[in-house]
């Protein structure tokens, strides 16, 4: 089976490198959607071995959609953020069970995992419980986190129609998801503190947008 890693990054240069690195242990093909950045993200990458691609419209959704994009034939697609807090390490038992066990969608749960003290802010873990109560009252979904490490058959992705441009990105696949009947589990993930500064997690305000 074809694995694709898509990695959106935005000035990641501090630990693109590594990332990069790490995830194409795992994988036939690793690819950075850069969403603009200002830095060396994308010559870091690309001499780490992967492939670039340029969304220069802001948003995380954006980049995902270019990334995919760029992907072409893939049997499953792999999430992770640029940010060194997602641990390749994480990417064999993240894809086991499309694999071996049949299942559609398969998301990584850093609250069901042991995060690094700091690693998920006060309002990310407000935002994803909130989020997560949300979908299980709307939609009956079974989720404990909105977690960026995921991963999808295309098959399935390709019944998503996925739209979302900025940080809804997450919360729309789950919650379309829920809403194609996809086969999901959630398993734990490990989380680690990110290097650089978060665009999203690290204020009230990214984390009502993203919600």
């Amino acid at each position: 089976m074809r694995r694709v890693i898509i990695i959106p990054a935005l000035n990641e240069a501090e630990a693109i490198g590594d990332v990069v690195r790490g995830a194409a242990a795992h994988a036939d093909e690793v690819i950075l959607a850069d969403n603009g950045s200002i830095d060396a993200t994308a010559r870091i990458a690309r001499r780490a071995g992967a492939t670039v691609v340029s969304e220069p419209q802001a948003g995380y959704g954006r980049a995902c959609l270019a990334g995919v994009a760029k992907a072409g034939h893939a049997d499953i697609l792999i999430f992770m953020d640029g940010d060194g807090a997602d641990r390749p390490q994480d990417i064999p038992r993240l894809i086991a069970p499309i694999i071996e066990g049949g299942m559609d969608f398969v998301v990584g749960s850093r609250a069901l995992g042991t995060p690094e003290t700091g690693a998920l802010t006060l309002p990310q873990r407000w935002g994803n419980f909130l989020a997560c109560r949300l979908m299980a009252w709307l939609w009956g979904g079974r989720y404990t986190d909105l977690g960026p490490m995921r991963a999808i058959r295309k098959t399935a992705y390709d019944q998503l129609a996925m739209s979302a441009p900025t940080f809804g990105w997450t919360v729309e696949m789950q919650v379309r998801a829920l809403k194609a009947g996809l086969k999901y589990v959630e398993i734990p993930v490990n989380y680690r503190a990110r290097i650089g500064t978060s665009k999203i997690s690290g204020t009230v305000k990214g984390v009502v947008l993203a919600g």
